[in-house]
């Protein structure tokens, strides 16, 4: 069994925190002890076809039928929302879930009806004879989930609603939207600490993906949740490899990683609405199937998007941080960014939207040393216009808590540390890792290495940035360290500074990586917006003097990844390969007909193993991961019936 996987079992002692003790990380393989643990093992088989669980799913659901309040947090592909929807199938009433986007809920219902569970929504979208069908079905006590965002739940008179039709618990989605703290923060998910304050003994149970222990803190304070059972569960992805690489060619390089994964799901985060409609042409031009996404265009379009995205029209979404938090698909194999994210918060966040079905999957960043002084006006900017509901102070502080997170995510992008290492102690965890490193990232890869000539390339730049009067941007100095004969340098006359040629044998690409490093590490900066120039920090006078060491980073050369050909599988399965993409066909057919998003029919993993263990009865295809009792019934004769024909046809 695999080592993040806990066997559901039917009896035995619960191992949760109780009230009183101080929240931490549980362990995982806590048995169900609730009476309803053989009702609550049977529905998680029946409705999801799922017989193991992952870290801290047991802990969570247990606290739920014990109707204790809950803060938990899981990667994204964890798990979250299993802790929510199965103990709803086995308490009486109804569970409200709270979700700030109308198409998260929507993909999430859909889910679930296709499993044959009882949910439904309550959106603005919704037609009228929509929105009386819920009603009606609410008021008969016929549904066990409901969907519905912040402000409709603390509507007038709803939460009373809800009371009188049998509301047992409310389980609340990307919680970290509360906390002013974290990111993706929305006022209108403030309201919601009212939940408690009116119905102290209502269990409120929170989930999110990523948060800091200061958030976490901040959630239960903010929903006035009473003595909570606070679960973190690992937040390390070692099924995705990351890299960090200077930019110096964005188009073509998104491209190469976009032809690596040709044929294959990708996002790719920008961080202005230009370069994401420039970089989703460039792409298209390319032959990628690729379209921009940011809030700029209509809501008409920017759904069109998301929806050809989900059905699998369109392979390459390029888009601002406005697109992701509503996107479910688990098939996505890489996320690039253009530029740095403005957090570590938001980079886990963003990067954990690849491999949610737990398969192979890359994550590659794109930086600049100026990208940090971008956001950092951009927020400047931001916090400047924005009207502060906290107070003068309070808006000052949480400025400085944005520019202390981005300072955080440079370190990230120049530190020569395992990323995955960086990711888990980031939030507070420890990480533990073969000596020989994680394996999935580009420092343990061996595909960047130190410098060992740092120290004195670092001097050189320094200097020349220096005898051009710290009055010129990069581009000018990098001419100058390489002995470039261009006009701007002749007029200068800086062909006659003792730098000029001095990194003559470098690239272009690796001088500009340097000075990027440099800015990212604050031993350079730059001002000006319209004509940014760089300027020595005091840190790089020391450096320059020799007062202080540096180490630069340099992509290794001679290593170049291989273009991935085919399908991704999980490690130890051997699926027909042409059987598992007749069988994406066959998916995308009947999500057509249904109009629901393919992986809502069945993901990859599932696909992967129907390809490979070649089921031919129904009791076969139940003992797969992700086929419950009523998609069996619903579709295991056209699927069955499908493989039966490509086994005789592969006979003959």
């Amino acid at each position: 069994m695999s080592d993040f996987l806990t066997e559901i079992p039917t009896t035995g002692n619960a191992s949760l925190p109780a009230p009183g003790e101080s929240p931490g990380d549980a362990a995982s393989d806590a048995d169900l002890s609730t009476p309803a643990s053989d009702a609550l093992a049977s529905v998680i088989a029946r409705t999801w076809g799922i017989h193991q669980l992952r870290p801290l799913q047991l802990e969570a659901m247990n606290a739920n039928l014990a109707d204790r309040d809950v803060v938990l947090v899981l990667p994204t592909g964890g798990g979250k929302s299993l802790c929510y929807q199965a103990p709803a199938l086995v308490r009486d009433g109804l569970t409200i879930v709270v979700s700030p986007l109308i198409s998260l809920m929507k993909d999430q219902v859909d889910g679930l009806v296709q499993n044959g569970v009882a949910a439904g929504m309550l959106t603005s979208v919704q037609s009228s004879s929509e929105l009386r069908h819920v009603y009606e079905e609410l008021e008969a006590r016929r549904l066990k989930l409901l969907f519905v965002a912040p402000e409709r739940l603390m509507m007038p008179g709803f939460l009373d609603k809800l009371v009188a039709n049998g509301l047992a618990a409310v389980a609340v989605d990307e919680a970290h939207c509360i906390s002013h703290w974290g990111h993706n923060f929305r006022p209108e998910y403030r309201q919601l600490g009212e939940l408690k304050a009116k119905n102290p003994s209502l269990p409120v149970h929170a989930f999110t993906a990523t948060a800091t222990a200061t958030v976490r803190d901040d959630i239960a304070l903010q929903l006035g949740l009473i003595d909570p059972a606070v679960l973190v569960g690992p937040c390390d992805r070692p099924n995705l490899t990351y890299r960090v690489q200077s930019r110096h060619d964005v188009t073509r390089q998104v491209l190469d990683v976009a032809k690596r994964h040709e044929g294959q799901a990708g996002i790719v985060y920008c961080i202005s609405r230009k370069e994401v409609e420039r970089l989703a042409k460039d792409l298209a031009d390319a032959g990628v199937k690729s379209l921009p996404y940011h809030a700029g265009l209509s809501p008409d379009l920017r759904r069109s998007t998301q929806e050809r995205f989900l059905n699998e029209d369109v392979d390459v979404v390029c888009a601002t941080v406005a697109f992701g938090m509503g996107i479910d698909r688990t098939d996505v194999r890489f996320v690039v960014h253009a530029a740095l994210p403005k957090g570590v918060e938001q980079y886990g966040q963003e990067t954990g939207r690849a491999g949610r079905d737990g398969l192979p999957s890359e994550c590659v960043l794109f930086y600049s040393g100026t990208d940090y002084y971008s956001w950092k006006g951009l927020l400047e900017r931001g916090h400047a216009e924005a009207d502060n509901n906290f107070g003068e102070t309070a808006g000052e502080d949480a400025l400085e808590a944005s520019i202390a997170r981005l300072g955080r995510m440079v370190s990230f992008a120049t530190r020569p540390i395992c990323r995955h290492r960086q990711l888990v102690e980031y939030f507070g965890q420890e990480y533990d890792a073969a000596a020989d490193g994680c394996g999935a990232c580009d420092v343990c890869l061996g595909e960047i290495r130190v410098e060992p000539e740092s120290q004195v390339i670092a001097q050189k730049i320094l200097s020349c940035v220096v005898r051009c009067e710290q009055r010129y941007g990069a581009h000018h100095v990098a001419s100058v360290l390489r002995g470039a004969a261009t006009a701007g340098i002749r007029q200068a006359r800086h062909e006659s500074l003792s730098t000029y040629g001095i990194l003559k044998d470098a690239t272009v690409s690796q001088v500009r990586g340097w000075i990027d490093q440099l800015v990212g590490l604050d031993h350079l900066r730059v001002q000006g917006d319209r004509y940014p120039t760089l300027y020595l920090s005091p840190t790089g006078v020391e450096v320059m003097r020799g007062e202080l060491d540096i180490e630069l980073l340099a992509v290794a050369a001679g290593k170049k990844r291989k273009k991935r050909t085919g399908p991704v599988f999980e490690e130890g399965e051997t699926p027909d390969e042409a059987l598992f993409e007749s069988l994406r066909e066959l998916r995308r057919e009947i999500a057509r007909e249904r109009a629901v998003p393919p992986y809502v029919i069945f993901n990859d993993r599932t696909l992967a193993s129907l390809a490979s263990r070649k089921p031919n009865t129904e009791a076969e295809l139940l003992d797969i991961r992700g086929i419950g009792e009523k998609k069996a019934a619903d579709l295991g004769e056209v699927f069955l019936a499908h493989i039966a024909e490509h086994v005789r046809a592969a006979a003959d």
